[in-house]
Order: structure tokens, then sequence, then C-alpha cells
């Protein structure tokens, strides 16, 4: 696979236009508040379970995703989209082509990170799957939509600079809220900076997650850019396509800790029983 070559796949894309946009089965999006409360209790206990994030999602969901997907999918740039990318998660494993791009791309930055912290794009579908087991299953052209907003999770830790310590994660929710509107995202950012603050000495907590909602206004909506055509340039000029700058105040809050004798990737990690 070249990123750098555009990329038609009739094969893929032609049923993904048969189906209809928004599958009429599909029950109208409301909110369950309470639901989502429980599942950010459990959450807090355990920031690694992934099914808990999943489940505060379901409860407090993006009111505005139909009409988002409609506008995206049913303009030109949707439709080259689909044609180009029709599986973010096969071009995001891909990391034998990933690396094949020069060095100081957004491809190899991307790369670093998963490699480092042991993920795959697939390994959060596999994830997301086992959660939707039991739950009813829609084929439509708003499932394609849905995966990119999943898809794209990791990519925005490495556009961002946002690590995957428990303030890294509530900033890339912060940021993501701007991006895609659910109440789940501004809960569990500032609900888990709450608990984050309750837990550590003195530091910008809040104005870090903050910052990370405004720099998620500012930047285009990144779950429909064409990600085969960012990969390949150099991760800062994409940082400033997307109008995506330092993280100051979570920087400040690393160096805070740091300072005190705090690791931060420690902080709300499960202890051992």
């Amino acid at each position: 696979m070249d990123l750098r070559e555009p990329v038609q796949i009739v094969s893929q894309t032609a049923p993904l236009a048969a189906l209809p946009l928004i599958d009429p089965a599909r029950p109208p999006i409301r909110y369950r508040p309470l639901k989502a409360w429980r599942h950010f209790r459990l959450l807090v206990k355990n920031k690694e379970d992934t099914s808990e994030v999943f489940r505060i999602f379901e409860a407090l969901p993006w009111k505005g995703m139909p009409r988002a997907a409609r506008q995206f999918l049913g303009s030109e740039r949707g439709r080259a989209t689909v044609a180009a990318e029709p599986s973010l998660v096969d071009l995001l494993d891909d990391h034998a082509a990933l690396r094949r791009t020069p060095r100081g791309s957004l491809a190899h930055a991307y790369c670093d990170f998963m490699e480092s912290e042991g993920l795959t794009a697939q390994g959060l579908v596999d994830e997301f799957e086992r959660f939707m087991v039991d739950r009813p299953q829609f084929h439509d052209q708003f499932s394609f939509y849905l995966d990119r907003l999943r898809d794209t999770h990791d990519l925005l830790h490495v556009l961002t600079g946002y690590g995957r310590d428990a303030l890294g994660e509530q900033c890339v929710l912060a940021f993501t809220y701007s991006q895609q509107p659910a109440p789940a995202h501004l809960l569990i950012a500032y609900a888990g900076a709450r608990e984050i603050a309750k837990r550590t000495p003195a530091a910008p907590i809040f104005r870090a997650v903050r910052e990370a909602q405004l720099l998620g206004k500012a930047c285009p909506r990144v779950a429909e850019l064409p990600v085969r055509e960012l990969l390949p340039l150099p991760l800062e000029q994409v940082r400033a396509m997307l109008n995506i700058t330092p993280p100051l105040y979570y920087r400040q809050c690393h160096r805070a800790w740091r300072d005190g004798g705090i690791d931060p990737y420690a902080v709300l990690r499960p202890q051992p029983a």
C-alpha cells in the first residue's frame, strides 16, 4: 500500500452506497444521565475498562450525530473519503506501510505511539464488538460514520500530544467534545478532572481540560478529514494545518506532579489488590 497514491475501492464502497443512510430500525437517541453516572463511578475505579466508556456514551450520546453523518456522507468530500478509506483500521494498523513514509511524519508518530503503548486500531474495534455482542446490529451508512468517530481516537492523542495518563485521556475527551459534542465527553472529562484534583497536589488541571476543549473547537472535525493524505505529512505541519497548538496547561500539570515526586501516569491507576 502506498499512502501517497489515491485509492479507489469500488468493490467495497458500492455495498455501502446501496445501504440506507440511517437504518429506520435504529431507536431514537435519548439521554440517561443516572445510568451514565453509575458507569462513570465504575470507570473511576478502573480507567482502563473501555466497556464503561462505551456505556457512558450509550447513555449520553451526541444527538447531532445523524445530522452530521447526513451532511458528511452526502457531500463530495464524504463520498471521496468512503472511496479512499473504506476502513481506517486497515490503514492505521498497516505499520509496515506507515513506516515507509518520511521520518517525522504523522504516520511515524502514530506508529511510535501505538507500539510504545501496545495498542492497535483493531484492538479498540474488538473491545467495541464485545460490548455490542448482545445489542442489535444495524446495517446502514451511519455505521461507517460511527466507526470513523471511534477509530480516530488514538490518532487524536498523537495530533494533540496528550498521553494516555489519566489527565491526558480527560483532555482528549474534552478536545473530542468540541468535535463531537456528546455530553458523555464532558462528563468524563470534567468529572475525571475532579477525581484527579482530589488525589494530587495543586496543578492547573481544569485549565488543562478547558484548553483541550478550545483546541478541539479550533480544529476541523478529524473524523471527517482525509487521513490517508495527512499521514505522510510532517507531524508539525499537520498540527499547524489543523490549528493544534501545544497543550501548555497539560504540560504544566505534568511538571508540577513530577516536581512533587508523582508519576503522571500513575494518577488514578488501579492499585494492586
